[in-house]
């Protein structure tokens, strides 16, 4: 089970009823987080959610927005006694950024280490995740990240009997461990089958339309999507600061063939996103508009108990 909660929803300013944008997934006792805009920590607490188990952070880009909660969530992480190292991912010049932000919280009981986007696309693997970063089209560096859960192949029974591995032996081996024993080595593919799907999370604001987005969204679960303006005659100021409209995301949700679209950083004029989404949804009827703490649950599709 995949966890996905978008913390915060807005655009350029926090509203009282609006959090600036923050994503954060849970997996098997990891989590991930993408953006902290101001209030981060504030929507998190009111979810129920812990910063401590907090793997990595990753920026789409450096605009106020997007990153200005960051200290106030490092220090919410050190006052937790966190001695685990932080990764904080984003465009070139990441490290400068994170310095000049830590000037107010400039001691921490753990390591940041910091992983510069440079290329246009990084693929980054954590103990259950895999991330993969891909470059946008904003008006400063900016990256949209694909979250993956990959499964493994269904054990075989008769594949282990066929190469006489014993039982004791099955479910390490299903879970991916390598076993020495007795002059062999057992491997986990001489005992699964191919692999199953996975879930697929695409998170992508601050951006023109691309098909850089088409291609790395193709085929997720859920596409998280900025939609900053839902007015159909601001699509021109869309295009003049290098966002998108309702519209725009719609389409490219229809075109990578996802599963459910999810609208979010919203622009402070916009009141009530979801008077457009009629609109919308003749483009891609799974769309939706999002609140703060907008919740969903991923589940691999159903399959047979394991051993």
């Amino acid at each position: 089970m995949l966890d996905i909660c978008l913390l915060g929803t807005g655009g350029m300013m926090p509203l009282p009823y609006r959090w600036l944008t923050s994503m954060m997934a849970r997996y098997n006792g990891k989590s991930i987080l993408i953006d902290c805009g101001e209030g981060t920590q504030i929507a998190m607490k009111e979810k129920g959610w812990s910063p401590k188990p907090v793997e990595a952070v990753c920026f789409t880009h450096f605009h106020a927005d997007h990153i200005s909660g960051l200290p106030g969530m490092l220090l919410t992480m050190g006052n937790a006694e966190r001695t685990e190292p932080l990764l904080l991912v984003g465009p070139k010049g990441l490290a400068k950024v994170v310095a000049s932000l830590r000037v107010i919280a400039p001691e921490l009981p753990f390591v940041i280490d910091c992983l510069e986007l440079n290329e246009a696309e990084h693929t980054i693997y954590f103990d259950g995740f895999k991330i993969v970063a891909f470059r946008v089209n904003h008006n400063v560096p900016c990256y949209g990240y694909s979250l993956s859960v990959e499964r493994t192949g269904r054990f075989q029974v008769e594949r282990a009997l066929s190469f006489g591995i014993e039982k004791k032996y099955w479910n390490r081996l299903q879970k991916g461990e390598t076993i020495e024993t007795e002059g062999r080595i057992l491997t986990p593919e001489m005992v699964l089958g191919p692999a199953r799907k996975g879930l697929k999370v695409t998170y992508c604001t601050d951006t023109r339309p691309t098909e850089g987005i088409v291609k790395h969204a193709a085929g997720s679960d859920l596409f998280i999507c900025e939609g900053m303006y839902g007015e159909p005659d601001k699509k021109a100021k869309a295009k003049e600061n290098k966002h998108m409209t309702f519209y725009e995301a719609a389409e490219l949700a229809r075109r990578a063939k996802v599963t459910r679209l999810w609208l979010t950083h919203y622009s402070p004029s916009l009141n009530r996103p979801e008077e457009y989404l009629p609109a919308v949804r003749k483009i891609f009827p799974a769309a939706e508009t999002c609140k703060d703490g907008k919740t969903i649950e991923l589940m691999f599709e159903e399959d047979e108990a394991e051993v």
